[in-house]
């Protein structure tokens, strides 16, 4: 495998993060969080189109040939591909006016999971919006939900609290969609690294952004760190795999907290990097709800 990250799109992101790809267009849709701005990029052209929400917009899943399924501040929405047209799903109301979603996922039965982020310590939680529209809250107690997945067979569920500096694992019941036995597979809080957002490959191994690491990581599904890949920014975000055979790790990241200084020390702070692998990744699963738009 190529340790050299290339950048393909300078972007200049405020926060950039939730990388998804699109099998059928071959295309990257990801976020910039604190721009408003969601993202669709051609790696074949270069080309970057963006949609403006007009709000914090966290994490995105597709929802069919010609949607995304957004997480906006307090709320769940469908984004029109062709219009840019956003409708309104779900309005939450958080414990805590400082509190927004944060990261999220679809599992194989396209619910998707959605965690969220608080200034107040422990006040965060982790939902599941399944197909009918209904929303349930998974777990609590978390400050800064992040990254998520799953293990090919679909048997352990895998969050990630930055806050804490650890990745969690769970037992996953995919019929159900229940997590239970939660215990902690990564331990990154001897370091002043946080883990950002998780991406699984189709060997089990767990791949997670280093916030302030200049790096990514690769951790075996027993949680050992197998490599570190060094990136020419402070704050890689996320990651996914794409391409072809999806054996190319996209990479977002963010310029967002910087001085002058650092963001001059890691010049390309908030671009899109391209990490070939030797792996593939996981296909992207999708959202498979149709619920009735709230008025």
């Amino acid at each position: 495998m190529s340790q050299s990250v290339q950048n393909v799109l300078t972007a200049r992101a405020r926060l950039g993060e939730c990388p998804v790809w699109d099998v059928d267009r071959q295309q990257l849709f990801w976020v910039d969080i604190y721009n408003h701005r969601v993202h669709q990029f051609d790696p074949a052209t270069g080309q970057d189109r963006y949609f403006d929400t007009g709000d914090v917009v966290s994490a995105i899943a597709l929802a069919g040939s010609d949607r995304l399924l957004l997480a906006l501040r307090d709320r769940l929405a469908f984004l029109s591909i062709p219009t840019g047209e956003i409708t309104t799903l779900h309005q939450i109301e958080f414990p805590h006016p400082d509190t927004r979603f944060n990261d999220g996922k679809c599992d194989l039965q396209g619910r998707f999971w959605i965690g969220s982020v608080s200034e107040v310590p422990g006040q965060a939680a982790l939902y599941r919006y399944d197909p009918d529209g209904s929303l349930h809250v998974m777990e609590t107690g978390l400050t800064i939900s992040n990254g998520l997945g799953w293990s090919p067979d679909g048997s352990t569920f895998y969050l990630t609290d930055s806050a804490q500096h650890q990745i969690y694992a769970y037992d996953f019941k995919i019929e159900m969609g229940t997590i239970a036995n939660r215990r902690i597979l990564v331990d990154l809080s001897n370091e002043t690294v946080e883990p950002d957002g998780l991406v699984i490959d189709c060997q089990g191994n767990l791949w997670s952004a280093l916030w302030d690491g200049w790096c990514i990581a690769c951790f075996n599904p027993a949680g050992q760190e197998i490599l570190r890949v060094k990136m020419p920014v402070q704050r890689p975000t996320s990651l996914t795999f794409g391409s072809n055979n999806l054996s190319d790790l996209y990479i977002t990241s963010a310029s967002v907290g910087l001085s002058q200084k650092q963001i001059q020390q890691g010049f390309y702070a908030g671009d899109v990097f391209c990490l070939s692998t030797n792996l593939s990744g996981l296909p992207t699963q999708q959202f498979l709800g149709s619920p009735k738009v709230q008025r």
